[in-house]
């Protein structure tokens, strides 16, 4: 049995504390914030990640959790369908469903199955808990109040600016602007205030679990539903040429719905129509961080935004946190204090090259991946490489995060099983490897 410390309740963190405690681990979360404030948009779980979360006993009730039923392109300016496919086989072909969410519910469910009743010793999370150093070899984190927490190994999943990525690397991971969509404004509109004007009305019809994206050629927004088709999550994506705008990443900062109006006037009138109903715009910049070359350092490893920081484009970003939570509870099942730098070695082997071909391809949307060719197949087998959104698809969702960690374990620890109680019921099995 290990103690885990474990930086962060985000997704990340709260996933690898379900899956430690599902492994037989004493676990301790560290979160700097109160959890007092619901912040946050819409996300997508997909099948690679629901096949975990159902497994673990997810309520998808509880989670107000819609299923996605189609996916729609469409001109921004004309409305014209560029193409419209129908995603309800997506359980048969994966093994698991893919729904949308609200990240706060996503957040509150994952919480419950981390440190409520259930399998294994409840993980405690402790708040108001802001990390400011680490000692990789003889783990431990000093905190702002000047507490230190020792531990046999500790998970650093508190984000994108997190300090634990320095002590790894020996220096910083800066973010840069790339070409192309560098900015977003995110906001919800409750589904009711559409009904309400027949001008609008339209955008609510056949809408169950329909994710619908409007594009032109420098920019896109994407919009789906979310609690239980109560509240319409989007997302407005852009190039902005402002380089004061991009000095600091601030995910809470509020923009006037004029602008929004205005960058995206070009765009037909019924779209126009739709988000002017919005009632607060958030922005922020898009700024990509490399894929980086290790996430370990002797007993402290990366998780989640602190290990491959994404942008929104391929919608995998809450997907691979989960990813991450998994293969530690499945690397570190059965692990001594002495076996922890070898079993992160095989967390990194599982994880790295899959987030990091994730990471840059979520630089362009799934219509564009010839801009970033050259770039994935750094992370791709060499006779691999993803053109189409089916090929994203398959790649994305057809992967099955807890067979690749039994068999890199395997690898390793013939003999090795995963624990009887790990999970509550037997995942759906994806598709490879």
């Amino acid at each position: 049995m290990l103690n885990v410390a474990i930086v962060g309740g985000g997704i990340a963190g709260l996933s690898a504390a379900l899956a430690l405690r599902r492994a037989g681990h004493l676990v301790h979360i560290y979160e700097r914030s109160s959890f007092l404030t619901e912040v946050g948009a819409a996300i997508h779980v997909a099948s690679n990640a629901s096949r975990a979360l159902l497994a673990w006993g997810f309520d998808m009730h509880r989670a107000k959790a819609i299923t996605t039923k189609r996916s729609r392109r469409m001109s921004g300016l004309t409305l014209e369908i560029l193409h419209d496919i129908p995603v309800e086989d997506v359980n048969e072909r994966f093994g698991a469903p893919w729904f949308l969410t609200h990240r706060v519910d996503l957040h509150s469910e994952l919480r419950r199955l981390a440190t409520g009743e259930g399998e294994g010793t409840p993980a405690v999370l402790h708040l108001r808990a802001e990390a400011v150093a680490y000692t990789p070899e003889d783990p431990s984190v000093q905190f702002a109040d000047g507490t230190v927490v020792k531990a046999d190994v500790v998970i650093v999943a508190d984000g994108v600016h997190s300090a634990g990525v320095e002590v790894i690397l020996g220096q910083t991971n800066p973010p840069h602007q790339r070409e192309g969509y560098n900015f977003c404004y995110r906001f919800l509109i409750p589904a009711r205030d559409i009904e309400a004007d027949p001008e609008t009305r339209f955008w609510n019809e056949e809408d169950d679990g329909r994710i619908k994206f409007y594009t032109a050629s420098d920019k896109r927004i994407v919009s789906y539903p979310c609690r239980n088709n109560e509240v319409h999550n989007f997302v407005a994506i852009f190039q902005h040429d402002n380089p004061d705008l991009f000095k600091k990443e601030d995910w809470e900062a509020s923009v006037a719905k004029s602008e929004l109006l205005e960058r995206f006037s070009d765009f037909h009138p019924r779209i126009l129509a739709v988000i002017n109903k919005a009632e607060e715009v958030k922005q922020y910049p898009l700024l990509f961080r490399e894929p980086i070359a290790t996430w370990r350092k002797g007993k402290l490893a990366l998780a989640g935004d602190a290990a491959h920081p994404m942008l929104p484009l391929q919608g995998q970003g809450g997907a691979q946190a989960i990813e991450d939570g998994v293969a530690l509870g499945i690397a570190l099942a059965g692990a001594s204090p002495d076996d922890v730098p070898s079993r992160l070695a095989i967390y990194e082997a599982i994880r790295k090259n899959r987030a990091s071909v994730i990471q840059v391809y979520s630089n362009v949307g799934q219509d564009e991946a010839h801009r970033i060719q050259h770039e994935a197949a750094k992370y791709l087998p060499a006779d691999q490489s993803l053109k189409s959104i089916q090929e994203f698809q398959d790649y994305n969702m057809g992967y099955d995060v807890i067979r690749d960690s039994v068999q890199h374990l395997q690898e390793v620890v013939p003999s090795f099983r995963l624990p009887d109680k790990f999970f509550e019921t037997e995942p759906g099995r994806g598709v490879y490897p």
